[in-house]
C-alpha cells in the first residue's frame, strides 16, 4: 500500500491518542536539489483527528494521489494533552510537533508514527 499514514501513541500512558488533531500539508514552490525548501509556501491540504485507536480513519494521503515532493505533518498534542485528566498545565513542555519530510518513490508506502508525551516526543519512517 502506497501514500501516507500516521497513528499518534501517548507514551506516557500506553495508549492511542484519541481526538487529536493533525494538519496535512504540501510544499508548493521552489525547492533546491535535494529536495530542501529554498522558498515555496506550506499550503494546508487537509485537517484529520485521531480515532480511538490513535489513527485516521483514511490514509492522509491515498496511494492515488502519492507523488514525489515534501509534506508535513502537524501534531496538534498541546491541546490533546491539555484536555487530558491529570496532565498539569507546568507539565506540558512541547506543543504541536511539525514533522517534515519527502516523498522519492510515491510507489512506496510512508508511515509516520508520532509517538508523544507532556514533556517529549519522537518519529521515524514506520511500515
Amino acid at each position: 500500500m502506497a501514500g501516507i499514514s500516521t497513528h499518534v501513541l501517548d507514551t506516557d500512558r500506553g495508549r492511542p491518542a484519541a481526538g487529536v488533531r493533525i494538519d496535512f500539508s504540501v510544499l508548493e514552490g521552489e525547492a533546491s536539489e535535494g529536495g530542501t525548501s529554498k522558498g515555496g509556501t506550506w499550503r494546508l491540504v487537509k485537517s484529520v483527528v485521531t480515532n480511538a485507536d490513535g489513527r485516521t480513519d483514511q490514509p492522509i494521503l491515498a496511494p492515488s494521489e502519492a507523488k514525489v515532493g515534501q509534506y508535513q505533518l502537524v501534531f496538534h498534542v498541546e491541546d490533546y494533552f491539555r484536555d487530558r485528566p491529570g496532565t498539569a498545565e507546568a507539565d506540558i513542555f512541547i506543543d504541536n510537533p511539525v514533522v517534515r519530510f519527502a516523498i522519492f518513490d510515491p510507489a512506496q508506502h510512508y508511515h509516520v508514527p508520532m509517538l508523544c508525551a507532556p514533556g517529549s516526543f519522537t518519529t521515524y519512517r514506520g511500515s
